[in-house]
């Protein structure tokens, strides 16, 4: 798996690949995001036929996630996990654990579900 920056580049590379949605990320202390996304050049055959499938759960979960929706996100993670030729697999790992410490802590009415991240600009 690959990880790219930002939404037209996105929409190009998805042209030829599959590209996901991964996190956004905001970039202190300039304030501003950009969106990750991972591309998978290789599905394994046998995942094929499930392929439209996984894409459209991958991307309601990413939207039940912004929700703060975790039952969704716990069921639609269950079903992910493997999926992808198992490239996503270690995001999906991550992404739970970040729900499961939200079950606990609820982030708050103000989170934005970005994950903040020091500017390369400013190092």
């Amino acid at each position: 798996m690959y990880i790219i920056f930002g939404d037209e580049q996105a929409q190009e590379v998805g042209k030829k690949y599959t590209v996901l949605e991964l996190d956004t990320v905001r970039f202190a202390p300039s304030g501003t995001t950009a969106t990750a996304y991972a591309v998978v050049e290789n599905i394994p055959i046998q995942d094929l036929p499930r392929l439209s499938f996984q894409q459209d759960l991958h991307h309601n979960l990413m939207e039940n996630y912004r929700k703060k929706d975790w039952n969704f996100c716990d069921q639609a993670i269950e079903n992910l996990v493997g999926a992808f030729g198992n490239e996503l697999d270690t995001f999906y790992v991550e992404l739970q654990s970040r729900i499961n410490n939200y079950k606990d802590n609820d982030p708050g009415e103000d989170w934005d579900f970005a994950i903040k991240k020091l500017d390369p600009s400013n190092s």
